[in-house]
């Protein structure tokens, strides 16, 4: 099979192939940190997450995710909590470090931070200057797109058309522009804001400039993958390729990939409709990989609209995969299952054939999912089988071989499961206390007291105990 990727800048579907045999080299843009992430933030980073996993499979992956840590908004959040854009800054990094290790996002390889990435920004833009490409207005720097022949190859749009389309509107900035889409480089410095020394003056990077450096920094020149949300294709992808094209003569990126938007009961997530979902409200309501499975049940390309019904959807399907999970973790010690093994793939299953094709398939989870389900589905049943009669239909090996492909698959998915985090646990009750209630009713059905025995059954299931009777009289909970 060959990986196949769905390339933005072309607009199709093509062959992955690496500039370098063996080795990836990924950027994805990170966050603005000025607020806590939303329901979008999650989308595009479980997204980026599962598609590096999968890539590790086959290469050894270079994964890089700025983070934007100077900025208006950063400002003004600053200056609305008389506070400093360091410290708004740090405590906005924070909060996505948490978020996003609830979600099992695995670390960037690093993450390059704006305001650490001064000189290089300063020596792109000298760049760009000295080729022409950008202007110095009144301390500013600008950039001018009509000096770039293909800009708009990315989102497909032409300048005469977004001319014609323009709204009017100017900020305290746009007179010093040559052409109204010309963007900002370098932003001279207004009164009580931080800075920065540069031969324009002192001042402060544009948003886009700071990740053409970042990717050069820490990438080089060119690179395989460019990521991000489709809300960032343009400007800011777009502008990144002006930036980096004009100064080094390469390609920015082989491959451009964008995550599709979410939509709230229909409508496009924003603050202004106010539908605007922060993860840490919805963990306080959703497990972590319930939110994760909501996620990948659609093909990344494609926009998912979040509904009770979708969230409480991905919740039960989660509870399904999350008992197959844990098979080994509840039967695999009576038949020496050794769990810490890695998941074995030189005996590729059938499912494992499938979930791959899928995978292959520009990352299309949507279907390699059902290949999950479909394996914790049969170790589910086997469980309750376990549960009840002590017995099973499959062999220990054949049952190994599913559970160890299970994993495989979740793990690239990126799922975890605990022991601890089963989705209803007992509440205030000790397992003392559950084995003398359970005994407490084993009495009251011998005595014929079957109304009490009713009684402390109800009872254990409000706190979330489900109790087994075997046929041979005993009774187990879970």
């Amino acid at each position: 099979m060959t990986l196949r990727i769905y390339n933005t800048i072309t607009r199709r579907k093509e062959d992955f192939i690496p500039l370098t045999s063996g080795i990836v080299r990924m950027y994805v843009c990170g966050v603005t940190v000025y607020d806590y992430c939303h329901l979008g933030h999650a989308r595009a980073y479980v997204v980026w997450d599962m598609v590096r996993r999968y890539l590790e499979t086959k290469y050894q992956v270079q994964f890089v995710q700025n983070i934007t840590d100077i900025d208006d908004k950063i400002l003004k959040r600053a200056q609305e909590q008389n506070t400093t854009m360091q410290a708004i800054a740090e405590q906005y990094i924070a909060a996505y470090d948490e978020d996003m290790a609830r979600l099992n996002i695995a670390k960037a390889n690093s993450y390059p931070r704006a305001t650490a990435t001064i000189p290089e920004i300063i020596e792109l833009i000298q760049q760009l200057i000295d080729r022409n490409y950008a202007y110095v207005s009144n301390g500013d720097v600008y950039y001018a797109v009509q000096k770039f022949p293909t800009y708009g190859k990315l989102s497909g749009r032409k300048l005469e058309d977004m001319q014609a389309g323009a709204s009017g509107r100017v900020d305290d900035r746009e007179e010093q522009k040559r052409y109204p889409f010309d963007f900002a480089l370098w932003k001279s410095a207004k009164p009580n804001e931080p800075f920065w020394v540069s031969p324009w003056g002192d001042g402060r990077p544009g948003w886009h400039i700071e990740c053409s450096a970042m990717v050069r920094s820490h990438l080089g020149e060119t690179i395989d993958i460019h990521a991000g949300g489709t809300d960032l294709q343009f400007p800011h992808h777009e502008n990144e390729i002006a930036q980096s094209e004009a100064a080094y003569k390469k390609p920015l990126a082989n491959y451009w990939m964008h995550n599709g938007f979410v939509n709230i009961d229909g409508e496009k997530m924003s603050k202004s409709l106010n539908n605007f979902q922060t993860i840490r409200d919805l963990l306080t309501f959703f497990d972590p990989m319930a939110i994760r499975l909501f996620v990948l049940q659609a093909q990344y390309r494609q926009p998912i609209d979040f509904t009770e019904e979708a969230i409480n959807a991905a919740t039960k399907g989660w509870e399904t995969i999350r008992e197959g999970m844990l098979f080994a973790s509840d039967f695999g010690a009576r038949w020496g299952w050794q769990q810490s093994d890695p998941p074995l793939r030189h005996e590729v299953s059938e499912a494992i054939a499938g979930f791959e094709e899928a995978m292959e398939d520009d990352f299309n989870t949507s279907v390699a999912i059902s290949y999950v389900f479909e394996l914790a589905k049969k170790l589910r049943a086997e469980r309750n089988s376990l549960s009840h009669t002590g017995e099973t239909a499959a062999s220990s090996e054949a049952l190994f071989r599913d559970w160890q492909a299970l994993s495989y698959m979740t793990n690239i998915l990126g799922f975890i499961a605990k022991i601890g985090d089963r989705a209803v646990k007992p509440e205030g009750l000790s397992e003392t206390e559950i084995t003398s209630l359970i005994q407490q009713r084993i009495e009251a059905k011998k005595t014929k007291n079957y109304q009490e025995g009713d009684r402390i059954r109800d009872y254990l299931k409000d706190k979330g105990i489900t109790l087994i009777d075997r046929k041979d009289g005993t009774t187990s909970w879970m």
